[in-house]
């Protein structure tokens, strides 16, 4: 990670910006932290893709594909820019770990236990790729992660549904020369089978250092190192002999000759707990401890206040007065569903998400969406963002404030669409979403209200909602983050699981009217904002 540069924003879409993480053809990338102090990878669009005429649309496919797999391999959307807004961005999680390109660059290759467990974990990988109807199509050396409890695959930047007719032109290669599949290297549209030749690709670079079609360090242009791949066999000196049948398997030419994730995976067998940690180089876990140091370091510095960024940096919350510039054509609404079985992490803008619906034998178990709250930019009367203006901080309060400002006391309401054009298998058809928060005063660390929604079923009638115990965390000028400390079906006789800790971001932008930061638990469908009712 490198320090900011001189004339980087000091943050985007609300975002504090800590340093830089890389950049690239597309864009940057930057560490970034939430008011409640989450690490995020915020990714950047250079201006000059963002204001290509097809661009917006592409992006918006990125962000769809990397919200739609979901798994301990992989890091979640946490927020996105909203439709216009430039630079264009996404952030998702973040993992202080060095990527495999890093470390072997820098320590040499893993040894062979570390190789054949990561093979095992990053099949694993591929497996729920799969199971999301996903391709990767960009699985190289920099896009693995090696964190001390197991391999992350990143980056689906170029990544397409498996199911989606696709618009990629003939004769454009897609990926990153050196781990390309044969068809990929010809510019012919490319499935599944390629992310299989890319990850044999990547475990000949983990165990050698080089390509497996490059010998040791050796350059070739693009046009040669492309011929090789479509036309010559592998270098596979230096991979561990229990490895080499299969992965000359995966590095076969033809795509229907190479074994699926499913059928690699169940050759390699699946790993036992606690194996990644043990086979890889002790110095690994200690780049790791320290990378995780450096972060608790730079979460816990005291936010000053920001200044203004030095290029725009389109925020849910405010933006800095800025020449107008071109709008880039507005982002789709993604649309797939987020789970809210899974608390522990930040989540994506609620507005693409709804309750999940799930079979079990015997009968239906409702996984309930608790009322997701997220800071938004204000709505206009036709219910669209209304044009964006500096946050006024005439009665401001001071970060350091301690107790939840008088204005904020009381009970706010809101009533949100709901879900009543859901299918009702992954996602639940519901009603109108109402939400009630009422809040008293307190101190940050104690208990301070609580919010309840109500949201029903539109086939049984089941109140789906929950309500939770808000305790106060943070109040800083008219920003205030609160915490669900317990949960529970806001119809005591309904069997739902509420997920618990939830985080909440609310800002008062207007006397009696709070809305909801992009940060935090949040699910499709709920208000866009809340007025006081009393």
């Amino acid at each position: 990670m490198e320090s900011l540069r001189h004339g980087d924003p000091s943050e985007i879409g609300g975002y504090r910006l800590l340093g830089r993480l890389g950049e690239g053809g597309m864009g940057e990338v930057f560490l970034a932290r939430t008011p409640s102090g989450r690490p995020l990878a915020l990714k950047t669009v250079h201006r000059d893709l963002s204001l290509e005429p097809d661009f917006a649309e592409r992006f918006a496919r990125e962000i769809r594909t990397n919200d739609r797999v979901r798994s301990a391999w992989t890091v979640s959307v946490v927020d996105f820019s909203p439709p216009g807004a430039l630079p264009q961005w996404l952030a998702t999680e973040y993992i202080a770990a060095p990527s495999l390109g890093d470390w072997v660059r820098r320590d040499g290759p893993l040894p062979a236990p570390a190789v054949r467990c990561l093979a095992r974990e990053l099949s694993a990988a591929l497996v729920a790729v799969r199971a999301a109807g996903v391709v990767h199509r960009d699985i190289k050396p920099a896009n693995v992660l090696l964190a001390p409890e197991r391999p992350f695959l990143i980056d689906f930047g170029i990544a397409r549904a498996a199911r989606d007719p696709r618009r990629t032109r003939t004769g454009t290669v897609i990926g990153t020369p050196g781990y390309l599949a044969p068809e990929q290297a010809t510019g012919t549209v490319a499935g599944a089978p390629a992310d299989v030749f890319s990850l044999a690709a990547v475990l000949v670079y983990a165990a050698t250092g080089r390509s497996p079609f490059l010998a040791h360090g050796e350059e070739l242009e693009l046009p040669a190192l492309l011929y090789r791949i479509v036309h010559d066999e592998p270098l596979l000196d230096g991979v561990p002999e229990p490895l080499l049948p299969l992965v000359r398997e995966c590095l076969a030419k033809d795509p229907d000759r190479r074994p699926t994730a499913e059928e690699a995976l169940a050759r390699l067998g699946a790993a036992e707990e606690g194996e990644w940690a043990g086979a890889v180089p002790p110095e690994l876990v200690a780049d790791a401890a320290r990378r995780e140091a450096e972060l608790r370091g730079l979460l816990a510095a005291p936010q000053v206040p920001a200044h203004p960024p030095t290029q725009t940096g389109a925020s849910p919350v405010q933006r800095p007065p800025a020449p107008p510039a071109p709008a880039a054509p507005p982002l789709p609404t993604p649309v797939t569903p987020l789970s809210p079985a899974v608390p522990s992490g930040p989540r994506s803008r609620w507005a693409a998400r709804g309750p999940l619906l799930t079979g079990a034998v015997g009968g239906a178990v409702v996984l309930a969406v608790a009322v997701t709250l997220a800071i938004r930019l204000p709505l206009g009367g036709d219910g669209r963002a209304a044009p964006s203006t500096p946050t006024p901080t005439s009665s401001a309060q001071s970060p350091s404030a301690a107790a939840l400002p008088d204005p904020w006391v009381g009970t706010w309401t809101g009533v949100g669409p709901g879900t009543p054009d859901a299918d009702g298998i992954s996602r639940a058809r519901t009603g109108e979403f109402a939400v009630t928060v009422t809040l008293h005063a307190g101190a940050v660390g104690e208990l301070v209200g609580r919010q309840a929604s109500d949201l029903k079923e539109v086939a049984t009638g089941r109140n789906l909602g929950c309500t939770e115990a808000l305790e106060l965390q943070q109040v800083s000028r008219n920003r205030v983050v609160f915490k669900a400390v317990t949960a529970h079906p806001t119809d005591r006789e309904a069997v739902l699981d509420c997920p618990q800790g939830n985080l909440y971001v609310l800002i008062m932008e207007e006397p009696d009217r709070l809305t909801l930061e992009s940060e935090g638990a949040q699910s499709a469908g709920a208000p866009a904002a809340l007025t006081r009712s009393r």
